[in-house]
């Protein structure tokens, strides 16, 4: 308020407003990070890869003793290539259904922070300098990356399903439809095909199984589970510590009370840990099974 030479209020001119505090961020609660349709899809690539990784197994080594017992278990060799076809069917369904809803996202909604930004699965010049932040944080030699939405393993193990499908996917389809591949490719080419297809599917099966489970579950912070991709939600505490970045920017674009959402119900807890618990007993026993042979 301004006043006279000789201290009184001057009635002449209007009074400043005084400013309001400042919005102040949730400290506490759940945000959002994985909608509906993210969680299903997510859930039927689980399933259908794991159900992959146990039938194509007892394939690929049929020689080993527990092939034969595990294809029994299943119904036999005949039924086990019978669901190895449905689960690459169901594979290839949430692929597709996938790139159709990038295609919604970009070219009808104009998003195009899929392709650059911190909302991008993009790998960008940043990723690169955070892996070797992440590698000093390892031995002790600097402070730990401060990640955005997605980190540089994240984005990895994205496209990585793209590599799968382009390599193990195409190999796939043309040891299921001989006939019509071989229309127009030579014979050798499906010999090619075959190892290919065998040698693929288990290094991507040994990478989930080891490095993705170890990620996203097995680590000291977030061992026994990871129950993010099985309710949606993650704390504002383990936002601030494991994101600080996103949870920055978030706040500075006024955007995180608007992510908050209600905490997981307790059954959507207990759905999530008994689910992450079968498929991560499953993967790594299927691995070592695999690792086993492979040594033999």
């Amino acid at each position: 308020m301004m006043t006279s030479k000789e201290g009184a209020p001057n009635p002449s001119k209007p009074e400043a407003p005084t400013a309001g505090p400042a919005p102040r961020a949730p400290s506490t609660g759940f945000v959002l990070r994985f909608h509906r349709y993210d969680r299903m899809l997510h859930g039927f690539l689980m399933a259908s890869f794991l159900t992959l990784a146990l039938t194509g197994m007892p394939l690929l080594f049929p020689e080993a003793p527990w092939a034969r017992t595990l294809a029994n278990l299943l119904g036999g060799y005949r039924v086990t290539g019978v669901l190895h076809r449905i689960a690459a069917v169901t594979l290839m369904s949430v692929f597709l259904t996938h790139l159709f809803r990038l295609g919604h996202r970009l070219f009808v909604r104009k998003d195009f922070g899929l392709l650059w930004g911190p909302r991008s699965l993009v790998p960008q010049p940043v990723d690169l300098i955070q892996l070797l932040q992440h590698f000093r944080w390892f031995v002790g030699l600097g402070p730990r990356p401060r990640f955005d939405r997605y980190s540089y393993w994240e984005k990895f193990d994205y496209w990585s399903v793209f590599w799968g499908m382009a390599i193990i996917g195409t190999s796939g389809l043309m040891l299921w439809f001989p006939a019509f591949f071989a229309r127009f490719l030579p014979g050798w080419i499906f010999n090619i095909a075959l190892v290919i297809h065998g040698e693929e599917a288990l290094m991507a099966m040994v990478f989930i199984f080891t490095v993705h489970f170890f990620n996203g579950h097995l680590r000291p912070d977030k061992f026994p589970m990871d129950l993010v991709i099985f309710t949606g939600r993650v704390s504002v505490e383990e936002l601030k510590h494991e994101r600080p970045a996103e949870y920055e920017r978030l706040v500075t674009e006024d955007g995180l009370a608007k992510a908050m959402t209600s905490p997981p119900s307790p059954g959507l807890v207990t759905m999530g840990r008994l689910v992450g618990s079968i498929a991560v007993c499953i993967g790594l026993t299927i691995a070592g099974l695999a690792i086993y042979a492979l040594l033999r």
